[in-house]
């Protein structure tokens, strides 16, 4: 039978990504979000910001993140007002970061190291918080979590751009076989499509007597 979260799990967890058309999460050359960000998208970015969500991070986004969000708050930055405010606004928001290599303190405000595995460690706070969990960037990590039946939620930005030449990190690399029920879809500014799912792990392709 394909694998999917117990229903008793108190924290609810969304793997929650923005993503090319054709499966890259960022680009050579590239601004942040495509340069395709508008109003309403960022608005949703700040209404979502404000639900309560724990993020869950590796080291990597972990350091990007937070240099871009202290550049944020700088009054020179060069970001407009809504990608300040997305950004800055994440310093308020309690994290947990995975890392082996990072060191305790963080200077992120409200940032909690775990050095420890990320999926036992994600699987008790699933167990014992009630509050929404929500990845931030961190791809190896969203996929590991998802290949752990741990996932509730998969929710996908999806930008109307192909970068099959200048295209990194691709985002589905190393995933298990998924099968995802819609449960929500909503278009920003136009051109900006999300996409959100309940994934099912399977153990093979259907109809192959695994699923």
């Amino acid at each position: 039978m394909g694998e999917t979260t117990a229903a008793a799990s108190s924290a609810e967890l969304m793997v929650d990504l923005i993503i090319s058309l054709d499966g890259y999460a960022s680009a050579v050359g590239w601004p942040g979000w495509w340069g395709l960000e508008g109003p309403e998208y960022l608005d949703w970015l700040q209404q979502e910001g404000q639900k309560g969500y724990t993020f869950l991070l590796g080291a990597n986004t972990y350091r990007l993140m937070s240099r871009m969000s202290e550049e944020a708050a700088a009054a020179s930055s060069g970001f407009s007002d809504d990608e300040g405010a997305t950004l800055t606004g994440l310093a308020a928001v309690p994290k947990i970061v995975f890392s082996s290599t990072l060191q305790a303190p963080l200077t992120w405000p409200n940032s909690e190291l775990v050095t420890g595995d990320a999926v036992q460690a994600v699987a008790e706070m699933k167990r014992t918080r009630t509050g929404p969990l929500s990845t931030l960037g961190s791809l190896s990590l969203c996929r590991s979590l998802l290949s752990a039946g741990l996932v509730d939620r998969f929710r996908l930005v999806v930008f109307p751009v192909i970068t099959g030449s200048t295209g990194r990190e691709r985002i589905y690399d190393g995933y298990p076989d998924v099968s995802l029920e819609m449960v929500e879809s909503k278009t920003f500014d136009g051109r900006l499509q999300l996409l959100e799912y309940v994934p099912t792990v399977l153990s093979g392709p259907p109809g192959s007597g695994a699923v």
